[in-house]
């Protein structure tokens, strides 16, 4: 009940933290001199096409970019009513995509949840290779092992992403039938969810996740593999194997525990930082995720669909962290979750 309590607390903090993240998220895309609608006014203008300027203009208007910042803000959010009512972000609409003509709903639709099933993906992969991995460096160090896992680390760590996505596009492709980019067979983009379409997306996803998990996984078990260390040197551990407890059940039941609570608290910042790294991985390979999306959305100051992207980002991480402090309290009970609320 205790930790019902703090995870409704933590729920509300994450609510005031995301409203603080959206204020900052709006003054950053709007940060750069002008947007998209004003640079095309101003072209427009340059080349002495009067109906595009109209048009344009016109648009400003619709989605009120003629007015001040912060009511820009407040009806971007649906806090306050705009050209067509209450109508923002709160009332689900996400507004308009200039560059691309269409609603911002309709472009982002199917890649919103492709994006969180690959980098869902590839987290589970880092945990499901770097905690046996670490683990069993640290029970066997200094043999062969130890040495082993560490030449593999250190050459998913030096290997670029992008890199490891060409080499794997093309040999797993050669040698194993792979498909070749995107994370679905093209037949099946937008068709209803059915088993071949589930069966494609999980043959599509095999080389996503390899490339862009390889290097988490590489890092979290070399610091995995330090953290065990540290916590196998300690007298407890010593007075275990003195009382004859198994060395199997003593990893696990202690130094396991505690060295694993700073990968529990990652969670939050895993996931942001794999879609923001993917975003390259997702260009090579012609994935269907946000990422090159909210690439092209930046540069060409689309700011209604980079601002959705953004704070799509930042929704996973604070709700990343939120499931991560959770789960920090249920883990180590020497975290008194009662103090926090002070």
């Amino acid at each position: 009940m205790e930790i019902l309590r703090y995870a409704i607390y933590r729920f509300g903090t994450m609510l005031l933290t995301l409203l603080v993240v959206s204020v900052l998220v709006f003054i950053i895309i709007n940060l750069p001199p002008g947007d998209y609608l004003s640079n095309q006014i101003a072209e427009l203008r340059a080349s002495g096409q009067s109906s595009g300027v109209a048009k344009a203009e016109f648009l400003r208007k619709e989605y009120a970019l003629d007015r001040s910042l912060w009511q820009q803000y407040m009806i971007w959010m649906g806090f306050m009513p705009g050209p067509h009512g209450f109508s923002g972000m709160i009332q689900g609409n996400f507004g308009w995509s200039f560059e691309f003509d269409r609603p911002v709903a309709e472009i982002v639709g199917e890649s919103l949840w492709l994006t969180v099933l690959v980098n869902v993906a590839a987290v589970l992969f880092v945990y499901m290779v770097a905690l046996p991995l670490g683990v069993l460096a640290a029970a066997r160090s200094r043999t062969w092992v130890d040495y082993t896992s560490a030449f593999v680390g250190y050459l998913g760590l030096a290997t670029p992403n992008f890199l490891l996505a060409l080499i794997l596009f093309y040999y797993g492709h050669k040698y194993f039938d792979l498909p070749i980019g995107g994370l679905m067979d093209p037949a099946m983009e937008g068709e209803p969810m059915s088993w071949d379409k589930v069966k494609s997306i999980l043959i599509h996803l095999i080389v996503p996740t390899f490339v862009i998990g390889t290097s988490g996984a590489s890092a979290m078990m070399q610091r995995l593999r330090a953290n065990m260390l540290d916590e196998l040197g300690k007298p407890y551990v010593e007075t275990a194997i003195a009382k004859g407890m198994a060395p199997a059940r003593m990893l696990t039941k202690y130094p396991l525990r505690v060295a694993f609570n700073p990968f529990v608290a990652d969670i939050g910042n895993l996931l942001p930082a794999m879609i923001s790294g993917s975003v390259l991985v997702s260009v090579v390979l012609g994935l269907q995720t946000i990422g090159p999306t909210l690439l092209t959305a930046l540069k060409t100051q689309d700011m209604f669909l980079s601002g959705f992207v953004l704070m799509f980002v930042a929704l996973l991480t604070l709700i990343g962290t939120m499931i991560s402090d959770v789960l920090l309290v249920m883990l180590d009970p020497r975290i008194r979750y009662e103090e926090r609320k002070r």
